[in-house]
């Protein structure tokens, strides 16, 4: 078996498949295509890809169908491709519980680069310490599962790892820079909107109402805050929240 981290590409324009592979072989990535979802849900059982890149609209099963069908098999990153640019078409693929979005058509470089950082999400996890419970809501570091009220929460992966890492630093501010380089790379050391998204994301997720922070408090302009401690009312002069 190679030790080159297994790429599969998914969109049913030849050309944007030949191009991802010509972009991604010499940056030490063996790629496999499929030319429509149907061909690529098969492929990944076959071929139990690390990695997977689809387009969102292909003429059988849309790449949101196929994400969605790919994580009933088991746990694999995925990055979305599509034509579309605009920041509401970004949130809505990241809503659906894609890894991470790029927009058609792409640089090189980017592509490689936001393939290797959620590479590092999938494989830099850090080990469970025990279970952070708050409200209705336990994080279960070990098993790596949340529930609120006894239900299971269904997380991305991205989402859990920024979880993760507020879970193991409960009461304790945790740098932008800090989160931003463990879970997605040093080059999106300054994306501080792309943290935001994720953060309002993973917020939902534990109960927080729309528009209000929950148990993640932001410290503006330094970082973020998981806080597990009994439910108070801030005080007046406390840091914003958003």
């Amino acid at each position: 078996m190679g030790t080159q981290p297994l790429v599969l590409v998914a969109d049913d324009e030849p050309r944007i498949t030949r191009l991802v592979s010509i972009i991604l072989a010499p940056e030490g990535f063996r790629v496999v295509t499929a030319n429509g979802g149907e061909e690529a849900v098969r492929k990944a059982e076959e071929i139990r890809p690390d990695v997977v890149l689809l387009d969102i609209v292909m003429p059988d099963l849309d790449g949101i169908e196929v994400m969605q069908q790919l994580r009933e098999l088991r746990p694999v990153p995925v990055i979305l491709l599509t034509a579309k640019g605009s920041t509401l078409d970004k949130a809505r693929g990241l809503d659906l519980g894609a890894d991470d979005y790029v927009a058609k058509p792409f640089h090189p470089e980017e592509l490689a680069a936001r393939v290797r950082a959620v590479l590092r999400r999938a494989s830099g996890s850090m080990p469970g310490q025990g279970i952070v419970a708050f409200d209705d809501v336990e994080i279960d570091l070990e098993r790596r599962m949340v529930t609120r009220s006894g239900q299971l929460v269904q997380l991305s992966r991205t989402e859990w790892l920024l979880l993760q890492h507020l879970a193991n630093n409960p009461g304790k501010v945790v740098l932008h820079t800090e989160l931003l380089t463990k879970v997605w790379g040093p080059e999106y050391r300054d994306d501080l909107q792309y943290l935001r998204v994720w953060i309002s994301r993973v917020r939902r997720k534990l109960g927080a109402a729309a528009g209000e922070p929950g148990r993640i408090r932001t410290f503006q302009g330094i970082g973020y805050l998981l806080d597990i401690g009994p439910k108070s009312t801030r005080p007046a002069g406390a840091p914003a929240l958003a």
